[in-house]
């Protein structure tokens, strides 16, 4: 028997009303999702992930299985983890870091329903410099004052505790800035995370240029509040992903299998 979704709940992104139709959803987009960054480039060997919380089991999400590449994820292969980093539903391994990353994540901001974390070009460049972005584009207005930066590193992240602290560093935002190690955004839905992690990566791209080229200059402080006030909003996030979305399911419907 099919359970229904409370009527006071945080789907809003999606016409789901029961649990397993929701559920559904968000395999959905996760699935789209690697396909969409590997498109883009941003898958690196076995590093990388993308997770969707479960809608019945809140501490249970859903993520890649480890060593497939992106390009290749369907709804099938998507593993569903539990609160011990077990695989609950699934065949292959999870990757640990991504249990030591996400499980946190999730923990600490029951708001979230995604987390994207890959290690992209230039999102692992300008991590190296230790500082967050600069509102020199419009676009790059979509992060001011909602990104943090996580200033330590300590290796490949395989304990909890740095996990926990990656959580921390993450706060309230967005998304955070791993010195040394690249980007991590989240959002309301798989939508949102995911176009987050795709805009910071060409934020820090355009930075990088930028600064190669010169002395960019600042979008004021009332300006760059109010252009995100206007699209760097859940919203936004989740709307500009459906573009995306509908191009990669046309090419590569295989992905829903």
């Amino acid at each position: 028997m099919s359970k229904r979704l409370p009527s006071k709940r945080p789907y809003r992104w999606s016409a789901a009303t029961t649990v397993e139709q929701e559920r559904l959803h968000r395999k959905q987009r996760l699935a789209a999702a690697f396909r969409i960054f590997a498109r883009y480039g941003f898958d690196d060997g076995v590093a990388g992930h993308i997770t969707a919380r479960d809608p019945e089991e809140l501490d249970h999400f859903w993520v890649n299985p480890f060593a497939v590449p992106f390009g290749r994820v369907h709804v099938s292969d998507l593993l569903l983890i539990n609160e011990n980093g077990e695989v609950v539903e699934g065949e292959r391994p999870v990757n640990r870091a991504a249990f030591a990353i996400h499980s946190q994540v999730h923990a600490a901001r029951p708001d979230v329903v995604s987390a994207a974390h890959s290690h992209s070009l230039h999102g692992l460049a300008w991590s190296s410099l230790g500082r967050k972005l600069d509102p020199i584009t419009q676009d790059a207005c979509d992060f001011y004052g909602d990104h943090a930066l996580y200033e330590d590193f300590n290796g490949i992240v395989l304990d909890l505790e740095e996990g926990k602290r990656i959580a921390h560093a993450l706060g309230g935002t967005k998304a955070v800035i791993l010195r040394n190690h690249g980007l991590l955004t989240v959002g309301e839905s798989v939508d949102e995370a995911a176009w987050w992690f795709i805009r910071m990566e060409r934020c820090c791209q355009v930075q990088l240029l930028a600064e190669a080229a010169g002395s960019p200059t600042l979008i004021d402080d009332v300006t760059a509040r109010q252009v995100h006030q206007v699209e760097g909003d859940a919203k936004s996030g989740w709307f500009t992903f459906q573009p995306l979305y509908d191009q990669i399911v046309a090419e590569q419907p295989d992905l829903l299998e």
